[in-house]
């Protein structure tokens, strides 16, 4: 199974992260948009779809936190409510998303689903680390990672 392989799904979280995708027409729709400089956000909140050539998401809210250099210098991005992920080959749902640029780590946090061909993944959380390639699965305390797997 390829769940091993979840970078694709980090990629929501770096659609405005990266100056690389700087090129990449990406599609954001919300109920309401608001850019508050003092706390230099730029926050979508109610059915927020974001669609990237790649990826597309879904939240009830997203939160993209900027640094001096504005919209190009994101410091996270944070996903929350009914958090939805699908790429070509997986879906992965969870209460909450983040990503951090600078440590390279996106976390999908709270009743974690992946799912993809091969079978699916349910935990408490998610961790990618982009910059090693690792994806860890954890379940809450007392709990167990637990998985269903169709073998080929």
């Amino acid at each position: 199974m390829k769940l091993g392989r979840l970078t694709s799904l980090a990629l929501f979280s770096a659609l405005l992260a990266m100056p690389a995708f700087a090129q990449t027409q990406v599609q954001i729709s919300a109920d309401t948009f608001t850019v508050e400089e003092g706390r230099q956000e730029a926050v979508f909140t109610g059915n927020v779809v974001v669609k990237h050539p790649t990826v597309s998401v879904w939240a009830d809210k997203v939160v993209a936190t900027y640094g001096s250099g504005g919209t190009s210098d994101i410091k996270s991005f944070e996903a929350t409510g009914k958090v939805r992920l699908e790429t070509e080959e997986q879906k992965a749902s969870g209460d909450r998303a983040v990503f951090s640029p600078g440590d390279q780590l996106l976390r999908l946090t709270g009743n974690v689903q992946v799912s993809n061909a091969a079978g699916t993944v349910n935990a408490e959380e998610l961790v990618v680390n982009l910059a090693t390639n690792v994806s860890t699965f954890t379940a809450r305390q007392g709990g167990r990672v637990t998985g269903v797997f169709t073998s080929q």
